[in-house]
């Protein structure tokens, strides 16, 4: 009887030991992990908290953005996925919701904060490039002014509270409303060894086998223009991704989006298990976009993912009586990144992209 006790008293001791660690670790980790701020939500370590972030007015009206912040009970990376951009891009929006219902903060190393749609007032409008109050292209004028047009006063609320408070950023994009877009992914390169590798090392974990690289983009801070060379002119690793096209809502593109998204995240060791990398990726090392000359009907004549030969005819553009005005050649042999879809083509605007594949 006398050993029984004492062999359930070890038992007991053992397991308030095993439960006072467990508890203990708990606490540890949630201090470790503070309250993340993001304009005027809070969320707690192990919440995920859902709410607005405000746009002012201008000269044009006030709008705000939806998005969600998923603080992890431990340390880690601040990822923030952006989609919504132009908001004719479905799959990339409709992923940051499934994103959100599958993260469990509890599990989370770090924080998450997902952009649910970044440019509200197009996507209410069903417009594609441009915003419907200053017809400004939103990916087009960061970092933004909070003293401009109402796209101008988004990139600034963007760059401010979402930009600047992460650590890397994805920019999800695809094909247009108008656009016939094969998947690839933009690495682009400042020169800065960390954040080039970084990037890189996000792209093959995104899992989109064509891969632009990128030199060209503005070196001017105040003028970066874009959302992701904005991070990067900041110091934060990023790239933008292409996964998608014409409006569609397929499953397909949808689960590629939130699988890239997720195989991210394990490589910054935010979510348990290990990152999967492209074995084979396809760099293209050159690209050119083919803008229109008129306005007018534009007949593509090849589709995305077709390979051209220099000086090929990808299309033709008629004027709105039906007469020829110009047929559209490739500018070098290569690979159609995207083509338009839909007849509508003005001057100024693109038609299609050519990228040149890198030889091994």
């Amino acid at each position: 009887m006398e050993n029984k006790k004492r062999l359930y008293s070890v038992i007991q001791k053992f397991l308030l030991t095993i439960l006072l660690s467990l508890f203990f670790n708990s606490v540890f980790s949630a201090q470790n992990q503070k309250t993340f701020l993001l304009g005027s939500l809070q969320a707690e370590p192990g919440k995920t908290v859902s709410g607005w972030l405000e746009v002012p007015s201008g000269p044009d009206p006030a709008t705000r953005i939806p998005v969600t912040v998923i603080n992890g009970l431990k340390s880690g990376q601040v990822l923030a996925i952006i989609s919504g951009i132009h908001p004719y891009e479905y799959p990339p929006i409709l992923a940051s919701y499934r994103l959100k219902k599958m993260i469990n903060p509890e599990e989370l190393s770090g924080t998450l904060i997902l952009v649910h749609i970044a440019h509200l007032p197009s996507f209410q409008k069903r417009t594609i490039y441009y915003n419907p109050y200053d017809w400004k292209n939103l990916n087009r004028v960061f970092p933004g002014d909070l003293k401009g047009t109402q796209s101008q006063r988004i990139a600034a609320i963007i760059t401010e509270e979402v930009i600047n408070r992460a650590d890397a950023v994805i920019d999800m994009h695809c094909g247009d409303g108008n656009e016939a877009l094969i998947p690839y992914t933009y690495w682009m390169t400042c020169g800065d060894e960390k954040i080039d590798e970084k990037s890189r090392q996000m792209a093959l974990a995104f899992g989109i086998r064509h891969i632009i690289i990128d030199s060209t983009r503005p070196k001017d801070p105040k003028d970066s223009r874009y959302l992701s060379w904005t991070a990067i002119l900041r110091g934060k690793p990023s790239i933008t991704t292409e996964y998608g096209h014409l409006g569609r809502v397929d499953e397909e593109m949808i689960q590629a989006n939130v699988q890239g998204v997720l195989n991210v995240m394990k490589f910054f060791k935010m979510l348990s298990g290990k990152a999967n990398f492209l074995s084979e990726p396809v760099w293209i090392d050159k690209y050119e976009v083919i803008y229109s000359k008129h306005d007018g009907l534009f007949y593509p004549i090849v589709k995305m993912g077709y390979y051209v030969q220099a000086d090929q005819i990808v299309g033709y553009i008629e004027d709105y009586f039906g007469h020829l005005i110009e047929e559209v050649r490739a500018p070098f042999t290569g690979i159609i990144l995207y083509i338009i879809n839909t007849p509508p083509c003005n001057a100024g605007e693109p038609l299609f992209e050519v990228g040149h594949v890198k030889e091994k």
